[in-house]
């Protein structure tokens, strides 16, 4: 997702640096395997964003290739924090 954020803010010249993600695992037990996956984003506090550049920002996360390759089983959460 940040690569894609990344490529597509290099685009449109937003200033991304700084920005932290921490991703968290959550496990199901019947049957053992990955149930939930939380991808939190910290975008620096002295950058200001306007409403069209987050948007934009949240839109690439949603459509990356990699996230949608995943099982619709999967729960992804996406929390965006500026």
């Amino acid at each position: 997702m940040l690569t894609v954020m990344g490529i597509m803010a290099e685009r449109s010249n937003i200033n991304m640096v700084g920005t932290r993600v921490d991703i968290t695992k959550i496990m199901e037990l019947n049957p053992r395997r990955v149930g939930e996956i939380k991808v939190e984003f910290t975008f620096p506090s002295d950058h200001q964003y306007s409403d069209q550049e987050r948007q934009l920002l949240e839109n690439t996360a949603r459509a990356c290739p990699v996230s949608n390759s995943l099982s619709s089983e999967l729960k992804q959460t996406i929390i965006f924090k500026y």
